[in-house]
């Protein structure tokens, strides 16, 4: 029997068909949606899901009698993407969206959920929540004192959409000390707006900038220890203070916010194969666990415990933002934790310690060196120090990048040995020099012990 339109059915159903439409002007009178950036908008955040709101969208058309309710549902999907776009809308800064309201960062709170939000955190507000004892207590065991601070204003650091502070976390330690346990409670804390993912692949995968966009937190729970080959895509997801190209397969390539933090933790450093640029390590905040006890007894329930105290590890992160941004954004380093980054710097880069080294060069300012009479000597440096000499281009880009810190000057007005001008170094004198026979020579003016003058 035919279909008949009732005195009171919608006005997109005519009796036979639904008239889609109609049927997304009428959703959007009644719910609070918008459609930019390539994913739905609501008062409770992204949509990071669309089988709730296909769900509401059959919950309307199953009064009615029509055929292939699925596929109207999709076509209704797709159609609500144009009557619902909307300009794009910056993320804001200064506010932190609660399951009960908006906290700003002077402190105040206001009640409610007006608001289409790019990001909202499952966590209640109240001002008089207790204290997380618990969550404290296993910081203090896991951290050194000095460095908790650090940690606090990182944490509250991922809590808004921004990048102002410029860096990532990387917390290390030998293995065992229950450092995977920041990653769990930080779930409970930020939700859907974190995203558990791997630095390597965001290194090497053109395509995994684009899995961050609109997540505030990236977890790499077991960092890998090869050397990155490229840094470039992390570094630019560290920086990004604003819109960047980003790429999905199949698809052109378009301007998205990213604002997504990077933390892993590890049993080693985040090392780079090529780039040993004073920018790729400046980002890193390296944070060093203390040795687990022999006679400690881990609690496997511990993480779940940690959680119910979500409400004060807000406040107590909350805390650590308010500082950090009083401070302009610049962290609290403890002395522990700069010496790790230079650590992790110098491990990677032997060109620090050959610079620095005694009786192969000498820092002089008046004095000048070639760039291949240097690389000789550096060579011969890291065979006699059992070390794996970087490739000349490499070497001379690492020396380059040093200038600044040791008063060089890279220039192409060095006169070699042979009379002609060749591109080299001012401000480095030669003390050893390699020579055909496997011996060095030395200047006249270098110090030789009596026994190796023969």
């Amino acid at each position: 029997m035919k279909n008949r339109k009732l005195p009171d059915s919608p006005i997109w159903f005519d009796g036979t068909s639904i008239n889609e439409a109609l049927f997304c002007e009428e959703f959007l009178q009644t719910h609070k949606i918008i459609f930019t950036n390539g994913a739905f908008f609501t008062s409770e955040g992204r949509v990071t899901d669309e089988l709730p709101l296909r769900g509401e969208i059959f919950e309307e058309l199953k009064c009615c009698a029509v055929s292939n309710i699925p596929r109207k549902i999709s076509n209704i999907v797709e159609l609500m993407k144009l009557a619902a776009l909307a300009e794009d809308f910056p993320p804001g800064a200064d506010r932190i969206h609660l399951a009960n309201g908006t906290l700003f960062l002077d402190g105040r709170f206001v009640e409610g959920k007006p608001d289409i939000v790019r990001n909202r955190l499952p966590v209640v507000y109240r001002s008089d929540a207790p204290k997380p004892v618990l969550w404290l207590k296993f910081l203090d065991g896991l951290l050194y004192p000095e460095d908790i601070p650090t940690l606090q204003e990182f944490i509250g650091y991922c809590l808004i959409p921004s990048n102002k502070g410029q860096r990532m976390m990387v917390i290390k330690g030998n293995g065992g000390e229950g450092k995977s346990q920041i990653g769990a409670v930080l779930g409970a804390l930020l939700g859907s707006n974190m995203k558990d993912g791997s630095i390597g692949k965001i290194s090497e995968n053109r395509f995994a900038r684009a899995d961050l966009e609109h997540i505030l937190l990236c977890v790499d729970d077991d960092m890998r220890m090869e050397a990155l080959r490229q840094t470039n895509y992390v570094k630019s997801i560290v920086t990004a203070q604003g819109k960047m190209d980003l790429e999905r397969k199949g698809k052109q390539s378009y301007q998205g916010w990213m604002f997504a933090r990077l933390l892993a933790f590890s049993n080693g450093d985040l090392q780079a194969l090529f780039d040993r640029s004073d920018g790729f390590y400046r980002r890193q905040l390296v944070l060093t666990t203390k040795e687990k006890p022999a006679d400690r007894v881990d609690d496997p329930d511990l993480a779940e415990k940690m959680k119910a105290e979500v409400d004060g590890i807000l406040l107590w992160a909350f805390e650590g933002l308010q500082r950090l941004v009083a401070n302009n954004f610049k962290f609290t380093e403890s002395d522990r934790t700069r010496e790790n980054r230079e650590a992790v710097k110098r491990d990677n880069n032997n060109i620090f310690d050959f610079l620095e080294s005694e009786g192969y060069i000498r820092l002089k300012a008046d004095s000048t060196i070639s760039s291949k009479e240097l690389y000789e000597i550096y060579r011969m440096w890291c065979e006699e120090n059992n070390l794996t000499p970087l490739k000349r281009r490499s070497f001379s880009d690492a020396v380059i990048a040093s200038q600044n810190k040791y008063n060089l000057e890279y220039c192409n007005r060095i006169t070699n040995a042979a009379g002609r001008r060749v591109w080299g170094f001012l401000g480095i004198e030669a003390i050893a020099r390699p020579n055909i026979n496997g011996f060095c020579s030395v200047s006249e003016d270098t110090y030789v012990p009596e026994e190796w003058r023969e």
